[in-house]
């Protein structure tokens, strides 16, 4: 079995390089050197131009590819706004006055004032009765003392009534 093995791979090897000599005969025609600098000169413009034609092509690909990009792109955005879940963009912050603002958005013709912080109302903050005590208590060693014992305790029950 090997040795049938070994003979399909040299068949098969020798057919692929039949395969390859017949596809290079085809597709590439044998290469002869010029022996004169005229011909040498010619054939490097031959080449260019050959050159030059590949890239043209290339470009005109190139385009076309970024033409089909740009039309794939488009045609999803409109997809996305006919569903209505197109991507927001991420919002940054802008520190302006409200004035500022009105400014920008009316234009300067127009003079629209808006203090928003006149038009606050200001609360006066009421003095509890809590806050009196904490601010009354001074220091805390003599409030300490002055509950402690039996006397201390009586004060207390007669403060919460």
């Amino acid at each position: 079995m090997l040795q049938i093995a070994a003979t399909e791979l040299e068949k098969d090897k020798s057919r692929r390089e039949s395969e390859k000599q017949n596809y290079l005969s085809e597709h590439c025609p044998p290469l002869h050197l010029p022996g004169s600098m005229s011909e040498v000169q010619e054939l490097c413009k031959q080449l260019h131009a050959k050159i030059d034609a590949a890239e043209e092509e290339k470009y005109d690909m190139e385009v076309r590819v970024q033409k089909s990009t740009k039309e794939l792109e488009d045609m999803n955005q409109k997809l996305f706004d006919l569903r209505g879940k197109f991507k927001r963009p991420p919002l940054r912050r802008v520190r302006m006055s409200a004035d500022a603002m009105l400014k920008a958005l009316l234009g300067s013709k127009h003079k629209v004032c808006m203090d928003l912080r006149a038009n606050l109302k200001q609360v006066k903050k009421e003095d509890t009765e809590k806050e009196r005590d904490l601010r009354d208590v001074g220091d805390w060693r003599k409030n300490i003392e002055e509950k402690s014992g039996m006397e201390g305790r009586k004060k207390m029950f007669e403060t919460e009534s």
